[in-house]
């Protein structure tokens, strides 16, 4: 009899969960092509997650003046500039989803996440930025895809292979915030 009433209540605890956490999360919205995106300011301002585009997938605003990866690789700058760069864009994800923190996964991954593919539809890289290699891998200046080492929920350090394209080598560079 004791058995019977363990059973019952424990499928009462499984429905519990899986109606709480099974539910499904409504799709993304497509990206604009114009969709905003984030500067590259030496210290991002968090961008405001509002309750509503929580539970309706909506897109969050992204701050007036954010110009996402404008000036990654630019002729005036340098492979430091451009990891200063990318680390702002990874605060700015980390600042919109501090319970998850940093993306995760692969650079394909986490590109990914950042260009949108995340349960907001935040657009901090626009998918057709040239540093975003046609297997959606963020790259650096001399086109090899960055690494990105997670190190913790609010750390990642990103590595670029340098000049001579060959991870791990004297000549690669890495920022870690």
């Amino acid at each position: 009899m004791l058995w019977r009433l363990l059973l019952v209540v424990a499928g009462l605890l499984i429905a519990i969960y899986l109606w709480h956490w099974g539910r499904p999360v409504p799709p993304a919205p497509a990206p604009a092509s114009s969709a905003p995106t984030l500067g590259t300011s030496a210290a991002p301002s968090p961008i405001p997650v509002t309750p509503a585009a929580i539970r309706t997938g909506a897109p969050a605003a992204v701050p007036e003046g954010f110009e996402g990866l404008k000036d990654l690789h630019a002729a005036n700058g340098d492979v430091t500039a451009d990891l200063r760069i990318v680390q702002a864009v990874l605060e700015a994800f980390r600042s919109s989803f501090p319970a998850e923190g940093n993306p995760t996964g692969s650079n394909a991954e986490i590109t990914a996440a950042l260009a949108g593919a995340n349960r907001l539809g935040l657009v901090l890289v626009p998918r057709a930025h040239p540093a975003i290699s046609p297997n959606g891998e963020l790259c650096d200046r001399w086109g090899t895809p960055y690494f990105f080492h997670s190190e913790s929920r609010r750390r990642t350090t990103v590595r670029s292979a340098g000049p001579d394209r060959r991870m791990w080598s004297e000549d690669d560079v890495e920022h870690a915030p």
